[in-house]
This record gives structure tokens, sequence and C-alpha cells, in this order.
């Protein structure tokens, strides 16, 4: 089954032989130029490279090219590129997602498709999943863009807004993509053109492409205003605590937890006999119950988020890590906090938002690289008309990829992971377990221990130790037990680093080659399996020996969430192993997970599509407003009586009766009063400020809206109307006012704010911008997939 799913993908979205043979033709070809780059001094690499014309893919100029980046790279590297990485850098620069296998050397593929794009006169930024990987690989590669006299920065967290500036100017810039994001999106903040951060996007090389492109790619990066909003105060956490399973149900993709009958006359009673369903309570209090239970009830400590300095901290499913910035929408994370004793924060007003996914189609040009791509590759075809390039890897893979262990229970599957591992261990194979959250990780140590097997625990509440974990992972003896986070991004070395200090590397690596390297135990299998493939890599790197096995149950959630049987499958083993059948339904089970994904990933695309297309209408008005005087030209048009008084134009022969007659009375009053004539400079800015405001103020307002039709849309289906073209229908006709009453709300604060030499008084005028605003993140897929629910509904009746 595993050979006809990588043949399915590859139909649909890889071409895994896709121009490869000209590329290998090109390389060889590249080889008969290598004693003219060795020839050159560094001091002539970028004359050399600017005199090279390499827009033919198939022309000389690009064998040239391929030779001197090679032979660039060993001498600012002392890394010489194999042939496999020119080819995925070739690929790159035809605009393709590459898969090269872990420890094959993606970074500087990137690096080598990024000096190609900067002679190609483009700007690029080198997208990673977090500042850690951005910084480091700005760093590595620096030497080898400053061999090509090319400039190239980083930007992280930490930044201020003139080393954003900077290093955005460079040739190529390395960057988290929440902090491209931000950025974006703090740019629709400004009122002076000169404050601008974010540069116009050109071309985007991703790392870790899936991990961006996908598991991320519907997560809305927000902008926050500071504003008071509601949550559920403490005698409804109480009350919803005390609630008992009779109380409620749980849907089955267990994303939404509701009152029974019994529950609501519960909840009624101890909120002092109200009804929650009367038009006083329905919009307010129910709502609040349901948060509230959303957060006692379904939001788990250690699996969807730890506790750690005083604070909420979500956890990224696909990564493991802390979800820096990311939080939860509509009091969510407020009640959470209210749960765990916390004090609680709030999300303010949305000012502006953008899904990762919005973010990278404003860029004209993507390429990426991962090792795990195929898997992808329908979502890389259908969301980005991407296809994909499967690289050979440079040394064979000869790690040994097990069959799956698969046991009735989630007890019998433990008892087998922990005598596996006692095994193994015994020998002095270094092992690598990897657990689905932080519970569990935290669990299967326990009973390691217990067996007699210490281990080292890494998942989020500990990642600031990843490194120094991850360097003795593959050491004599070593078992390290961890979240999905394991590494991605660093190598596992075999022997540790602590042999490297002791200089005895050497000996430490060949005692655990002859072992068999690095196991791999995989503790369950993922939603999809690019994650399960993702922790099989970190053993088996560059020709390593190596081993991986995965153990899962038919109560792994895998399973109960997207299979139903009629009667639970019982093992005829002692041990509860379930044998064919069990791996059968295991992968059963992870292809209807990946179908449902896929919908919902195109579901939820259907309904951001109109908005993303909707906030560039506004953003485009907004810089047009940002970067000329057109404010102030509409102003002098629309409003000729104010733009003569503040200019102090206004002819001697009008009245007030004059202008009486042809507008109001403010309108008259103003032209009455004598002024002095405010500086075209600060009148133009005055005017920009004002239509900013009111275009901002209509945009925000606007999102509430959408975000209170998203919340509800679904219950359309209950008249038999389709959910997604009443959403459209209704934000369509919300947003085609929006322009008309953004416009006549300038024109009234126009003729009726303070303006002055020192500029329009906007706060006078109880029009105030947030002081306060923050960045976050939120995963937010509040769209039932109807095409998931048809999967999970076909699956039941073949149970």
């Amino acid at each position: 089954m595993g050979k006809l799913s990588n043949r399915m993908w590859r139909m649909l979205g890889a071409q895994a032989t896709r121009n490869q043979s000209k590329s290998v033709a090109l390389i060889t070809k590249a080889s008969s130029h290598d004693d003219w780059a060795a020839g050159l001094s560094d001091d002539e690499f970028a004359s050399a490279a600017e005199k090279l014309d390499i827009t033919d893919p198939a022309g000389d100029d690009r064998a040239k090219f391929l030779a001197l980046v090679r032979e660039g790279a060993e001498r600012s590297l002392q890394m010489r590129p194999f042939d496999v990485q020119l080819q995925g850098a070739l690929r790159l620069l035809e605009g393709d997602i590459v898969e090269m296998a872990t420890g094959e050397g993606k970074t500087l593929s990137g690096a080598i498709a990024a000096v190609g794009y900067v002679l190609l006169g483009r700007r690029v930024h080198v997208i990673s999943v977090n500042d850690y990987l951005a910084t480091r690989d700005a760093e590595w590669m620096k030497p080898l863009f400053d061999l090509f006299d090319m400039t190239s920065g980083s930007v992280s967290e930490s930044s201020t807004k003139d080393e954003r500036r900077t290093a955005y100017a460079a040739d190529v810039t390395y960057a988290s993509v929440n902090e491209i994001g931000f950025d974006v999106l703090r740019d629709q903040l400004v009122t002076r053109e000169e404050d601008l951060v974010s540069p116009t996007p050109d071309v985007a090389i991703i790392d870790e492409a899936d991990s961006v492109l996908v598991d991320e790619a519907l997560v809305p990066l927000i902008l926050a205003g500071a504003t008071t909003g509601e949550v559920p105060d403490k005698l409804i956490h109480d009350t919803v605590a005390k609630l008992k399973k009779n109380h409620y149900e749980i849907d089955t993709e267990g994303r939404n937890v509701f009152l029974t009958d019994e529950g609501a006359e519960f909840v009624e009673a101890e909120l002092g006999g109200i009804d929650l369903y009367s038009e006083e309570h329905v919009g307010t209090t129910l709502v609040h119950v349901t948060i509230a239970m959303h957060a006692h009830i379904l939001v788990e400590r250690d699996v969807h988020y730890i506790v750690r300095d005083g604070g909420v901290h979500l956890i990224n499913s696909s990564r493991g890590r802390v979800a820096q910035l990311q939080r939860w929408p509509d009091g969510l994370q407020a009640a959470v906090e209210m749960k765990e004793g916390l004090a609680q924060t709030d999300s303010g007003e949305v000012i502006d938002t953008m899904t990762v996914q919005a973010l990278i189609g404003r860029y004209p040009t993507v390429c990426g690289m991962t090792g795990t791509a195929l898997a992808a590759g329908e979502q890389f075809r259908q969301f980005y008309d991407l296809a994909v390039s499967q690289i050979p890897p440079n040394t064979d893979n000869i790690r040994v990829d097990e069959p799956d262990r698969v046991y009735d229970t989630k007890f019998h599957k433990a008892e087998a992971i922990v005598e596996f591992v006692k095994e193994i261990h015994e020998t002095g194979q270094p092992v690598l377990i990897g657990t689905h959250d932080v519970a569990e990780s935290e669990e299967l140590a326990l009973l390691l221990e217990r067996a007699g097997v210490s281990s080292v625990v890494l998942n989020a509440k500990n990642d600031a130790e990843e490194a120094v974990i991850i360097a003795e992972a593959g050491a004599l003896d070593a078992v390290t037990v961890s979240t999905q986070m394991a590494g991605r991004g660093t190598d596992i070395k075999l022997g540790g680093s602590r042999g490297e200090k002791d200089g005895k590397s050497t000996g430490a690596r060949d005692q655990i080659v002859e072992l068999g390297g690095l196991c791999v135990v995989g503790t369950g299998r993922h939603d999809t399996e690019r994650l399960d493939s993702q922790l099989r890599g970190r053993a088996g790197r560059q020709g390593d020996p190596g081993r991986s096995v995965f153990f899962s149950s038919l109560q792994d959630p895998v399973v109960t969430k997207n299979l139903s049987f009629k009667r639970d499958p019982e093992s005829e083993n002692e041990d509860g192993s379930m044998g064919e059948r069990g791996i059968e339904l295991i992968e059963q089970a992870q292809r209807v997970a990946e179908g449902i994904m896929l919908e919902l990933h195109a579901n939820t695309w259907r309904y951001n599509k109109l908005v993303n297309q909707q906030r560039d209408i506004v953003v485009k008005r907004r810089m047009e407003v940002l970067t000329t005087d057109i404010a102030l030209t509409e102003f002098e048009e629309s409003e000729p009586q104010r733009y003569a008084e503040l200019t102090g134009t206004a002819g001697s022969s009008t009245t007030p009766e004059d202008a009486a007659d042809e507008s109001d009375g403010a309108q008259a009053s103003a032209v009455a009063v004598k002024t002095d004539p405010v500086p075209r400079d600060v009148l133009v800015q005055a005017a920009r400020e004002i239509v900013l405001y009111h275009l901002d103020r209509a945009w925000a307002d606007h999102l509430a809206f959408v975000a209170d039709v998203r919340a509800s849309i679904h219950l359309r289906s209950i008249g038999r109307e389709s959910p997604l073209d009443e959403f459209h229908k209704l934000i369509l006709d919300a947003f085609a006012t929006l322009p008309a009453e953004a416009v006549e709300k300038a024109r009234t604060t126009f003729r009726e704010a303070t303006i002055t030499a020192d500029g329009v008084d906007l706060e006078g005028a109880d029009l105030r911008r947030s002081t306060t605003t923050w960045t976050y993140m939120v995963h937010d897929n509040p769209f039932a997939s109807g095409g998931a629910k048809t999967l999970q509904g076909i699956i039941g009746i073949f149970r």
C-alpha cells in the first residue's frame, strides 16, 4: 500500500524526475569549468559572476555558475557541494519544491539558489520555521554571500525597526515566516511612508516547506490592539468544572462540546435559575459557558499546552515545541488561564490578519526544500501550483524501516515499547523515542525508569536544552524520549558531541555503527505520514546505518478519530499484538486522516480566499494614500470650502451667506473663521492620517463582522443553504459599503477636526488609534469539513 500511495502522490503533485536529466547533464558540463573557477582569486569571484548570463537553464554560463559556486562554497565555507546539492539548487532556481533526504545539505543548496537568484537581479527571502534556524543559517552562509559581494542579513523577534530595514534591504534576507508576516501586518499601522519596514516581496525560498506551506498554511497571523474583551467569569468556570459526563457530548472530531438537556438544567440551576436559551443569555452567558467547557473538557494540559513562567503556552502539534506568539481566539486563551488560576490576558481587537498561505501568496516566485515533500505533493499543486522534484541522496539510505507493531490497547503497546527499548539499550545502541505530546513523553520516561532504563526527556517544557540533548542523542547507551521536536533542522551525530570533546569521536562512532546506528522508536502514527517520515529521518543520515519501528494501538487517536467499529477488534495473542490486520487498520486510519486534513485545508482556503482578495484591495488603497497626495486632492474636490479655509485661498467675496447656499451651516461658519494657512506638507499629512484612520477602522470592523459570520454560518446548512455561498454573499455585501462609509466619515472629520500647522488633532475628535498593539498567531479552523464527515461515515459503514 505504501508503494501505491507514493505513486499516487507522484501523479497528483510530484514530478520526481522533472527535468533531472538536464540538471545532471549541466552539472557534468560544469566540471569542465572547475579549473577556470579554481584559478580565480577571491577578489575576482564577484566580477566573474556578474559577467555570467544564467537566464538560460541549459546554457554554458549556468554551467560556469555551478563551477563558480562549488569552488566558492569550498573556499568560504569549507564545504564542497555534492552533485545532488547542485541539482537541488538548480530545481530551486526553476521554482520547484525540492525533496532532499535528512543530512543531504539543504541549507547549502538553498544558499546556492539564493546566489543564483541575486545574479538574476532578484531579491531573496529565505524563510524558516523559527528564529533559531533563520539566524543560524544566515550566519553560517554569510561567508559565501560575502565572497560574491552580495549583502545578507537576518530578522528575529528581537530585531529593532532599523535592524529589520537593514536586513530587508540586503540581497538575501533570512527570517522566520511569522516575523515576515508580522512586519507586513505592522506596516498597515504606519501613517508615514518612511516608517514602512516590509519590502516588496520577490523570491521566497522556503526551508521545511511542508511545515510552512501545509502544516501552518491556515494559521492566521494577527495584529491586535488593546481593548477590553469579555471572558467567562469565575462562577461559570466553577459551574463547568462540576459537570459530569452525562452533562455534555463531544462531537466525533473532538473539536466541539455541547450541553445535554441534563447539563443545561444543571448549569441553569447553578447560575441562579436562569434560562440559558433566553434572548438575555443566549448571546452572552451561553457563549461563555461553551468557551469554559472547551477550556475544561477539550483542551488538555501537557497535550495542547504547558504552563510555564506563570503563563499558558500553546504547543505546536507538528513540531512538539512551544508555539511562540500563538494563542487561542474568542476568549479561549483567557478561559484556559482562568482554569489554571493564572492572570488572564485578552486577545484584543483584531486590527488586521492574514494567513501564512496568503503571506506566501504575495511572492511572485516561490520555491522550497524539505525532506518530506512527496507526501504533500497534492497540497503544493492545488494551493500553490508548485511541483516537487525529488533529488536522489548523495549516499544510499541503508536505514532499516521495520513493519509497524500494532496492539489492541495502549497498555499492551506501552508494555511492548518498554520491553523493546530495554532490550536494545542493553546492547549500548542509542535509542530515540518519538512521542506525541508532553504528557506521553513524561509517562513513558517513568515506565522506562521503573524498568531500569534511564532516559533524557526532551519536550516543550525544556526546549531551551534541545541543542545539548540532541547533541548527545547519538551517543553510546543514550536513550532520548522526545516529542516531535526531536531536532528537526539539526543532525543527530553518531557518537554524540562528548566523544568529539574527548578526542574519541571516531572510536565511539565506529562502535555505534557496528551496533546498527541510531534506533528510532515511534509511539504511534501521526495524522499524516509526513510526520512519521520526519521522525524516521532522524536516523540513517548520509549513509549511516539506522533502524526505525513504530508501535501503535487501536486506542491511538489516529484510529479512534478516523475509524469506527461495531465492536472493538480483539487480539488473539496474549501480548495484545494484532499482526497484519492491525497494520492494515492503522494505514487505513491514517489515509482517512490525511483525506480529512486535505478537505479541511481546501474548505478553509475557500472561505479565506475572498477575504484575502478584499484585504488586497484595502492594502492597495492604503499604500496609494500613504505614498501620494491623493487624500488631500480628493478633499480639495469634495470639501472645497474647508480646503480653501485651511490653505488660506478662500476668496474675500465669499460670505457666510454665500457659503450657506452651497453647503451646510457647519461649513459656512468654518469659512467665516479666519485662520492662518496650514503649510501644504502638513495638510497633506493631516489628510493622509484622516483617510488612513477611517480606512483602517472600516477594515477592522469588517474583520469583526467576518468573524461573527464565520462563527455561525454553518447553521445555514440546516435550512438547506450553502454555507460557503451565503458566507460569500454576506461579506461581499458588507464590503461593498466599506469604501463609501470610510470616505464619508473621513470627509466629516476633515470638516470638523482641528487642523493647524502642528497637524490634525484626531484625539480631540475622539478618534484614537490603539497605542498598545501586539502580534500573535492562532490555529483557527472553524469550519467542519463536510468531505471529512462523509469519509468517516463511509468508513463507519464498512466497519
